[in-house]
């Protein structure tokens, strides 16, 4: 099979994230980069259909070259190559843009399915599947955590969480399929896997390689325009109850509840 994995980079969930001066993006100098979380269980989910049905995984991210990165990352887990999609124009893009863009690049390719996040950590829309799959005229399969490939490979069977249960859908393929929590436990990268990657190779392709008019892309040309970023409200120090024994400390515990916080 022929699979593709779309990946974005991201700032690390872990970084200390600073709304810049502008009032509507972060300041990113200082950020750590990484594949988006999301991603990666597609990755991951694509390099085992292929251990089991033979084929070939190509990675593609869109951003300034320090994608390249994460897409290098993606070839150490064990994908064959990587397509970056690069261009100054395509700066701020919103997410129908950013799936208008990767499906250019894809449409050419040979696929059988194609990997992304069910959403990126970063503005967290989860549009860039539907998008694509609506570029490209094949079905959408969103939010997935199981993924059956018929051994013909020309059918797919997925199930989705839904409402405390679980949808069980079949699709014929090519269909896009996003990836949610659950689907897999990504693979860290062997230190083998980082030497061949090395040697793995990269296309790099601008909006006009792939036949694209940069006037629809950038900050000037969102439909989902970002107006204001605004921090999350600090949280109020805890409370510690005193009291000489446990049951003081109950009772005191229970008309803080009451009294206080009004949840008894």
């Amino acid at each position: 099979m022929n699979i593709i994995v779309c990946i974005k980079q991201v700032p690390d969930t872990e970084a200390q994230i600073k709304i810049a001066p502008d009032g509507k993006s972060i300041v990113k100098d200082g950020v750590k980069w990484i594949m988006n979380p999301y991603d990666e269980f597609g990755v991951e989910e694509a390099l085992r259909i292929k251990e089991k049905l033979g084929g070939e995984v190509t990675v593609v991210g869109l951003g300034p070259k320090t994608v390249t990165e994460s897409l290098r990352t993606a070839l150490a887990m064990g994908a064959d190559k990587g397509i970056l999609i690069s261009d100054p124009a395509a700066e701020g893009s919103d997410p129908i843009a950013i799936g208008k863009a990767l499906a250019a690049a894809i449409k050419n390719l040979k696929y059988d399915l194609i990997f992304t996040g069910q959403r990126g950590v970063d503005e967290d829309m989860g549009l860039v599947g539907a998008t694509l799959a609506e570029q490209l005229g094949i079905p959408h399969l969103s939010i997935i955590v199981k993924v059956e490939v018929a051994g013909d490979g020309k059918s797919i069977k997925v199930n989705r969480p839904v409402e405390g249960q679980t949808l069980v859908i079949e699709s014929s393929l090519p269909a896009v399929v996003t990836a949610q929590k659950g689907l897999n436990e990504p693979r860290y990268a062997s230190l083998p896997g980082i030497m061949k990657a090395k040697k793995k190779p990269i296309e790099e392709k601008n909006l006009a390689a792939l036949g694209l008019n940069a006037g629809e892309f950038g900050e000037g040309a969102r439909k989902l325009k970002v107006l204001q970023l605004t921090p999350p409200p600090q949280r109020k120090a805890g409370k510690i109850i005193q009291g000489d024994s446990p049951e003081a400390k109950a009772a005191e515990l229970a008309k803080v509840l009451h009294e206080e916080a009004k949840v008894i």
